[in-house]
């Protein structure tokens, strides 16, 4: 592969790390998840893609004294390990 090739590669690596970072935190985008945290049905797919999406927001959540109870709870990050998505370290 020539120099400029891995240029490019690394440039469309950098610039979808971008993309992914920037993400709107909101609480509400994990609504998907309620019955999933309070109770013992499984996750639905629009849940796990709303953790995933929201993932970079979970320790910004945990700050929160009214989320924290719901983000840290045992079942919450059970849901969040369902769904491939292990909570970050905070």
């Amino acid at each position: 592969m020539k120099a400029s090739q891995i240029a490019v590669s690394i440039l469309v690596m950098f610039m979808m790390a971008e993309v992914s970072v920037a993400v709107t935190c909101s609480p509400l985008q994990l609504s998907s998840c309620v019955s999933a945290i309070t109770s013992s049905v499984p996750p639905s797919k629009l849940c796990c893609s709303k953790i995933k999406e929201q993932k970079p927001c979970l320790c910004k959540y945990m700050q929160n004294p009214t989320l924290r109870k719901f983000v840290a709870s045992p079942n919450a990050r059970k849901v969040a390990n369902t769904c491939g998505t292990p909570f970050p370290k905070c």
